[in-house]
């Protein structure tokens, strides 16, 4: 598995990573699968990740570092990492498994990558384990970063409320435009059932993002 980058000194370890617990030989014996394995490369990807956003992003609070650290660690992320790295192709699953699109799922690719990191924690250390997951964990990091801080403006209003108001916040869609191939939705925000933004947009959840966005900017002119 040329596309690691990583050469093991004890490549059972790999193979275990690559077991899924369906999977059974010839011989009928049970032999490990990487769900222990899978625990550990779940612990050291947050730790390794933890540690890269602690260290470069020296301006972002900790709620914005764990909604990051979040969405480079999650199931999809992983999913689309485990894909390029071809991890499907060298899973051992079981018949069933296999015939059911066990290589193609999300779950199972995202369990093995961290299996595959838990390996080379075990075989040479947490300097060669952090070297692997910052091979791609960069790129991830710094669109979640962006995404959140541009974008993310329920979020940002749910932790404001939280914090200064600790009253109910409700999104409620008050209007619909344009034909079906081009609704606008218009949502409005309350707090405590007082309205304070209003926001269009294309879906809902834009409609939502540019509602959260106007009540935003209100509570910080009011607050200014």
């Amino acid at each position: 598995m040329t596309k690691l980058n990583y050469s093991f000194t004890d490549v059972e370890l790999l193979n275990t990573a690559l077991t899924h617990s369906s999977f059974v030989r010839g011989d009928n014996r049970i032999y490990p699968n990487n769900e222990r394995m899978e625990f550990l490369g779940d612990a050291v990807l947050e730790l390794c990740a933890s540690e890269y956003l602690y260290l470069n992003y020296p301006k972002m609070n900790e709620g914005m570092m764990t909604r990051t650290r979040a969405r480079t660690v999650c199931e999809t992320a992983l999913n689309i990492v485990a894909k390029e790295l071809e991890l499907g192709k060298y899973l051992l699953l079981s018949h069933g498994e296999e015939n059911t699109g066990g290589r193609e799922k999300p779950s199972i690719l995202s369990d093995a990558l961290e299996a595959v990191i838990g390996s080379i924690f075990l075989d040479g250390g947490i300097e060669c384990a952090k070297r692997f997951i910052l091979s791609f964990i960069k790129n991830s990091v710094e669109e979640a970063a962006r995404s959140l801080s541009a974008k993310d403006y329920k979020t940002l209003l749910q932790e404001y409320v939280q914090h200064y108001h600790s009253g109910e916040l409700e999104y409620k869609v008050i209007g619909m435009s344009g034909p079906d191939h081009k609704r606008v939705f218009t949502m409005c925000v309350s707090i405590d059932g007082v309205v304070y933004g209003f926001g269009d947009g294309g879906t809902k959840q834009e409609a939502g993002q540019n509602a959260a966005r106007a009540t935003l900017e209100l509570l910080n002119r009011d607050n200014a």
